[in-house]
């Protein structure tokens, strides 16, 4: 067994050397960093940089579309990727195509699906077709605050078959009687799903609820690759601030801006985790 251990602990250490270089130390070295003034002396200038960063209007409107975009798109795709796993479980025989088909948007270049969106987005684009037909104006959804929409949906798309892959492999461990003897006693699709289902996959649900969160917290990429570097004011999110200022040069407010939403999302995965611990308390 000890053998057993000592070859195992040799095969982990290339990654762990690579996550220690790449990762571990830039991340204690960017604290320091984020505590100097960034000139040629590199002289310690304690908090000034994130008493600066918080009194940034520009970073606390990133900051406040990043939160507001997260706690709307992570929740949503968390509950439709659930129903839609569900469903697909409910007509097990007729979804093989359907299971097949649904991490096709997240295997797809991001490239691709921005032209994507761009065409069915643009003001003379099938959406606004839509609208006009039904009697209603066009909207410059590339443009305004209306951007959010667009942004939101393509998140969805992209991200839902992953979630929904996780969510179908949980299913599967779950007895098939339980929902035969639900059925026999009259209970609908939903009542199954959020009685039988949901309580038996809280581990597998946790984590899709936490990897939506983190895709979530990452979609800049997808209000860049629509609106830019300066995208309208509903939709400049923190990462759009910190690409900005790093390519000022102004790299103690780049740490120090990433340092702060650190400690933003260790609190935010610290409270999930500790619900979850509830949950199975509750369920135990």
């Amino acid at each position: 067994m000890f053998t057993k251990k000592k070859s195992v602990i040799l095969f982990l250490l290339p990654g762990l050397a690579m996550l220690l270089v790449f990762y571990i130390v830039p991340f204690i070295g960017g604290i320091g960093y984020s505590l100097t003034d960034g000139s040629y002396k590199n002289e310690f200038v304690g908090l000034a940089n994130y008493r600066s960063l918080w009194g940034n209007q520009m970073f606390l409107l990133g900051l406040k579309n990043t939160m507001e975009l997260s706690l709307i798109c992570a929740p949503l795709l968390w509950v439709l990727s659930f129903l839609l796993a569900a469903a697909l479980g409910a007509i097990k025989p007729h979804g093989g195509f359907f299971r097949s088909s649904v991490l096709l948007p997240y295997l797809t270049p991001s490239s691709a699906i921005l032209l994507v969106w761009l065409v069915l987005f643009d003001y003379g684009g099938p959406v606004n077709r839509v609208l006009a037909a039904l009697g209603m104006e066009r909207v410059m959804w590339l443009e305004s605050a209306s951007l959010r929409l667009p942004i939101i949906l393509m998140f969805l798309w992209k991200n839902m078959g992953f979630c929904l892959i996780i969510f179908l492999a949980a299913l599967q461990a779950i007895p098939q009687p339980l929902y035969e003897y639900a059925t026999l006693e009259g209970a609908g699709f939903f009542t199954r799903a959020f009685r039988i289902t949901l309580p038996l996959i809280t581990p597998s649900a946790f984590l899709v609820f936490v990897l939506a969160w983190i895709n979530a917290f990452k979609i800049f990429k997808e209000v860049y690759f629509i609106a830019g570097a300066y995208p309208d004011y509903s939709v400049y999110t923190l990462q759009n601030y910190m690409n900005n200022m790093f390519s000022k040069l102004n790299y103690q407010l780049v740490t120090a801006a990433a340092y702060s939403f650190a400690v933003i999302v260790f609190a935010v995965f610290g409270v999930l985790f500790f619900l979850q611990r509830r949950a199975a308390r509750g369920l135990s």
